[in-house]
């Protein structure tokens, strides 16, 4: 079944106002049998989101509308296209026991969803790897050295994937290699193999799926899918089940680049 797994929303405060009908119109158009909408989940109780215009997620009051919405789109649409509510959740390290109330209160709602990483501590506070270039590069200076940035990004999906978030903690684990989005303005001078192969091993470990985004071949500083093709053919060679997702963040990008990666994720999707 031809499925993509990351879709956002105009719920999105820093996306686009795109309706959720174009979302399912592009997909249908490009020949996809399913869909999960992942809007990003409100951020955890007590959490303050440290971008400029704190737009990072939905408004909590968002949501039953949100999810009233996908249901509608389900049943208007359910001879063309199978549509699955979901939400991308931030995991927040420090924030484990708020996200997991979160869970435990909107998980029976949901039929998908993806964990991610997109806030990393930095001193007292913390700081939104992926905003733009200048966080990043705050990051990097906290950090001590690009090295030590990309240490502490995978231990941290590592630590994503082993924490106990509760009954209804998302099983995909979204774009692993999310920290490589600057990588041409922010060039490795290491390897980081074995750092992506940890977060492989762990991810075997603990039964989880991963989400394989191709949103990175549209960033200009990127241009590489999450994570790269390489660690694709590897998660697929440890049996590790593999979702495409676009991310994408307006309609027109539904479905984007997916036949880069088709021939391993068809082969190696979650289990139906």
């Amino acid at each position: 079944m031809i499925h993509d797994g990351h879709i956002h929303t105009p719920y999105c405060p820093h996306g686009s106002t795109d309706s959720l009908q174009s979302y399912v119109e592009e997909a249908v158009r490009n020949g996809f049998q399913r869909l999960t909408f992942t809007e990003h989940a409100p951020l955890p109780e007590g959490f303050q989101d440290p971008v400029p215009d704190q737009d990072s997620a939905m408004r909590k009051k968002d949501l039953p509308y949100y999810i009233g919405e996908i249901q509608k789109l389900k049943q208007f649409y359910r001879k063309d296209i199978e549509i699955l509510t979901g939400l991308e959740i931030d995991f927040i390290e420090g924030y484990e026991a708020q996200t997991a109330d979160f869970l435990r209160e909107i998980g029976p709602e949901l039929d998908d969803a993806v964990l991610s990483v997109h806030f990393l501590r930095s001193g007292s506070g913390y700081t939104c790897l992926d905003f733009d270039e200048h966080a990043f590069r705050h990051l990097k200076e906290y950090f001590g050295s690009l090295e030590n940035l990309y240490s502490d990004y995978y231990r941290t999906v590592r630590k994503s994937i082993t924490s106990d978030l509760g009954a209804y903690k998302p099983k995909r684990i979204g774009h692993i290699t999310l920290v490589r989005k600057f990588q041409k303005l922010f060039p490795r001078t290491f390897v980081d193999t074995k750092m992506i192969r940890d977060v492989l091993d762990t991810a075997a470990a603990e039964g989880c799926s991963l989400d394989i985004n191709t949103a990175g071949l549209r960033k200009r500083h990127c241009r590489e899918i999450y994570p790269p093709l390489p660690f694709v053919k590897e998660a697929a060679s440890r049996g590790i089940p593999l979702t495409f997702g676009s991310d994408a963040h307006q309609s027109g990008d539904v479905g984007a680049d997916y036949e880069q990666i088709s021939e391993y994720v068809e082969k190696h999707r979650f289990p139906e």
